[in-house]
């Protein structure tokens, strides 16, 4: 109520007759947003409009001006008693064409068209034989006259930037009750025409049809074609398919068609809303292009519809003038009686019951009746900003997000920027994100007639709620996304990889006496080189996972923290520090090290991972060790996890990208051995890298390569070639069956193995860890 008061005190709402959609069936007017188009058969029909009077432009033509006809085309037919005029393109040129066809009912006739499109009409109406005379622009016939083929009157030539040559013939039919844009170019001609309506609310032709009063417009359109062809003024018909507009409620064909109407004058602060669309966040960023063209390019808005329930239009009209009463007053005591009581309240009661007694009309009347038109639903929806924004104290306006379909373009979005830069000067919302649609695994709508429907509770029932939420997740919603079982199977992997990934965590931060990370965390310079490496790779993950977050590209945050989990845990990183977990001294430096990694791992993951997997983020947060300054209570009561700020510089990076490089060929040799039944386990090798002098210079002054290659030993030798030759340049491989002893406690193959007598079956390292451990 208050903010339609707003726009009517700015001057921006005003009462007129203008053609709207309207719905026969639902018998009230409809908004764009309200339209759904279908594509409809229907006869496109050719009309001849006898030239009546040529104003003397084809007297040097030698043309028989009662052969001499103006073409024009619809699909429309029930219309034609709404003709008023013709309309040109002011700057096209026209030509009569001479029918020589003499098969043909027109022939020796002259009829006028686009010269751009002769060739294009006579092909459709089926005349083959026909020559061209004079050439006209538009502007040059404005004001000849023309005879309507059966109303009795005349129609004027007129011009029309409107006018295309799209399709038809250049010269459109114009029947202002039944189209805007007839409407808007025949008010042009100031007092020329005067507007008529020749169809009732519901679709029944009037009185003002003539002879055709008392059909419906479907009916009318076979006896108006009827009698064309008797007059021999229906050049050719044919049957099309075009989208047409239908009703969203009752999916009927509309009409268009002249009605007094509420209607919002959008053009008044339609530079304002072009530059509250520009500060607005978009998402996707062709959001605002789309936007910006509709509010560009939309008329006025008709804001009143003919229902019998809605939220009533707050006008009074003066029992005694009619004069409108619209003031702070009416306002105030209307928006207080419908918070109080609902809306409802203005049907059940008389204005004098809620209007202050001191309201008067200017012409000192007193009394006043209520207005029954209800607002247009677009306009209540638009309103919500300002009715629970601005209402609630705990909420802040404007928001932060509009979050729907990219249907809303022309709906939600559009009228609530419309109603907030007119009361406001300014967007209600920071943000706005679209999605598209849920289908089928083959891209198909979903039906259950089909048996396409995957339905939520099902798909909770057998893999969780938070693989279906991964589902969401993985995919760029903005476009219309697929579902299908094999889909949701291929995502519970996925969610497995995730899942199992911090469970090993878990279980290696809470196994012996645990990890409290407020008094065992080991400085980050002090951690090892492939500790500082899983930070590194950790960093660059809340990077891009943040960075996805705030751009709502969930996609992307859910393939960087998968390929994380896979690729530089699992595959790698936990891999690797299995030997330091499993056979380091409990609370040695080195194991204390890596459970400070994993700890930090953990911690970060589990709040990357919250927004999407909500249910076992909980989970890993009730078991996990804890700062004492976390809050226990859960994930969402802390913040998202920051950079390590681990920084290794480039020499570091070169490092281990040359040790992956060289891993991944190993790996694959390894492979071979086992297959071929030379070793078991990695554990169970020793590898010699054959290096080129550059490459042996590097590798021999990395000792990590037996713990990154999870093998007994790793010898470099410069020269010669190994007998494996993989990607890694300058690098071959030969594996070969340990050749030490095995330590039966790290299975690793040791030439210390039996150094110390007290423990003959194993490693000196491992025998140190026993002698510590039992003291």
């Amino acid at each position: 109520m208050e903010v339609f008061g707003k726009m009517m005190q700015k001057g921006y709402i005003y009462k007129g007759l203008k053609p709207v959609y309207w719905c026969a069936d639902c018998n009230t007017a409809l908004a764009e947003a309200e339209i759904e188009y279908q594509d409809d058969p229907c006869y496109s029909i050719f009309v001849k409009f006898p030239i009546s009077d040529s104003k003397g432009k084809f007297d040097d033509l030698g043309i028989d001006l009662s052969k001499a006809y103006v073409v024009i085309w619809t699909t429309t037919t029930w219309t034609l008693p709404g003709n008023l005029a013709i309309c040109l393109g002011p700057n096209y040129e026209y030509t009569f064409v001479k029918v020589e066809d003499e098969e043909s009912k027109s022939y020796g006739q002259y009829l006028l068209m686009a010269a751009e499109l002769v060739s294009t009409v006579m092909e459709a109406v089926g005349i083959k034989k026909y020559s061209t005379i004079g050439n006209f622009l538009g502007s040059d016939l404005e004001l000849i006259e023309t005879n309507h083929p059966f109303m009795g009157r005349k129609s004027p030539v007129i011009v029309g930037d409107h006018v295309t040559l799209d399709s038809g013939t250049g010269c459109v039919h114009t029947a202002p009750g039944f189209g805007l844009e007839d409407f808007e170019v025949c008010n042009k001609y100031k007092g020329m025409f005067k507007i008529i309506v020749p169809v009732d609310a519901k679709g029944v032709l009037t009185e003002e049809a003539g002879d055709f009063a008392g059909l419906k417009t479907a009916d009318a359109n076979k006896a108006i074609a009827k009698r064309l062809e008797d007059d021999n003024t229906l050049l050719a018909m044919q049957k099309i398919v075009h989208p047409y507009p239908h009703c969203w409620r009752c999916h009927e064909p509309i009409i268009y068609r002249a009605t007094d109407q509420w209607f919002c004058n959008v053009d008044m602060f339609k530079p304002e809303t072009i530059k509250a669309i520009e500060e607005v966040k978009w998402i996707p960023e062709w959001g605002e292009e789309r936007i910006k063209n509709m509010v560009n390019m939309r008329s006025d808005w008709c804001i009143s519809r003919q229902r019998r329930w809605g939220v009533p239009i707050p006008i009074l009209y003066c029992e005694d003038c009619g004069k409108v009463i619209v003031n702070d007053k009416t306002i105030k005591a209307i928006s207080d009686m419908f918070r109080k009581e609902s809306s409802d309240s203005w049907y059940s009661k008389d204005p004098s019951e809620f209007i202050p007694a001191d309201v008067k009309c200017e012409c000192g009347c007193g009394k006043f009746r209520k207005e029954m038109d209800i607002f247009d639903v677009w306009f209540d929806s638009g309103c919500t900003h300002a009715a629970v924004l601005q209402e609630r104290p705990e909420l802040s306006w404007p928001a932060d997000l509009y979050l729907e379909g990219c249907d809303q373009y022309r709906g939600w979005f559009q009228s609530s920027l419309l109603t907030s830069v007119a009361t406001t000067g300014k967007a209600p919302y920071k943000a706005v994100c679209t999605h598209g649609w849920v289908v089928d695994g083959k891209g198909e709508v979903m039906h259950k007639s089909k048996g396409n429907v995957v339905l939520p509770e099902e798909v909770i029932s057998k893999y969780g709620a938070d693989v279906l939420r991964l589902w969401v997740a993985s995919l760029d919603f903005h476009n219309d996304v697929r579902v299908s079982p094999e889909m949701l199977k291929q995502l519970s992997e996925a969610y497995r990889k995730i899942r199992n990934t911090a469970r090993f965590i878990l279980g290696n931060l809470g196994n012996g006496s645990g990890f409290d990370p407020d008094t065992e965390m080991v400085a980050l310079d002090k951690l090892s080189d492939i500790d500082k490496w899983a930070l590194t790779r950790l960093d660059a993950v809340i990077e891009k996972v943040k960075a996805s977050y705030e751009s709502f590209d969930f996609y992307l945050a859910y393939h960087a923290i998968h390929s994380f989990c896979v690729v530089d845990m699992s595959n790698f990183y936990l891999d690797v520090v299995k030997d330091t977990l499993y056979c380091s001294a409990e609370k040695s430096e080195e194991r204390k090290a890596v459970q400070t990694t994993m700890y930090i791992i953990l911690d970060s993951l589990v709040k990357l991972i919250a927004p999407i997997l909500t249910f076992t983020s909980d989970e890993i947060w009730k078991y996990m060790p804890h700062k004492s300054t976390d809050d226990l209570r859960g994930v969402p009561f802390n913040q998202m996890p920051e950079k390590t700020g681990v920084v290794l510089g480039a020499e570091f990076e070169a490092k281990w990208n040359k040790i992956h490089a060289v891993r991944d060929d190993v790996l694959k040799a390894l492979e071979e051995k086992r297959s071929a039944g030379v070793i078991g386990k990695p554990i169970d090798a020793d590898v010699t890298l054959y290096a080129d002098e550059a490459n042996y210079k590097e590798l021999s002054a990395y000792p990590e390569l037996a713990q990154a290659f999870s093998v007994s030993n790793v010898t470099v030798k410069n020269g010669a070639d190994g007998e494996y030759k993989g990607s890694a340049d300058g690098v071959s491989v030969t594996v070969e069956k340990a050749a030490s002893e095995m330590c039966e406690r790290c299975w690793s193959h040791d030439k210390s193995v039996g150094s110390d007598e007290k423990f003959p079956h194993l490693c000196a390292r491992c025998a140190a860890v026993m002698k510590l451990d039992l003291g």
